[in-house]
């Protein structure tokens, strides 16, 4: 894995720390590497930054529930499908459910 694709993301929060994409992508790379514990910090801020986006939310869910946090991703799984259908992405819902029926 490539430590140059970490060092570009961690820049990137770095320059642009108000951005949510930058924290995003950097939550994306620690998921993609089983980081948990990171990908949740960095996708907490994510969502802090923007309270709408349903795409953080899903990877913080998923964060969450492979740190073994099944309550912490139902929880946040729930708000991001309420987003998603607000939204109008009926599709991104069902994928939501399909998430939180994992964890049962």
């Amino acid at each position: 894995m490539s430590d140059a694709r970490l060092e570009q993301f961690k820049k990137m929060v770095a320059d642009f720390p108000d951005s949510p994409m930058s924290h995003f992508s950097l939550g994306k790379l620690y998921l993609e590497r089983r980081q948990y514990a990171e990908a949740a910090a960095a996708l907490e801020s994510a969502v802090r930054l923007d309270s709408t986006y349903a795409a953080a939310m899903v990877a913080l869910g998923d964060a969450w529930a492979g740190a073994g946090e099944a309550a912490k991703a139902r929880e946040v799984l729930t708000r991001a499908k309420e987003h998603a259908l607000a939204q109008g992405h009926p599709g991104l819902a069902e994928e939501i459910d399909e998430r939180i029926a994992d964890l049962e």
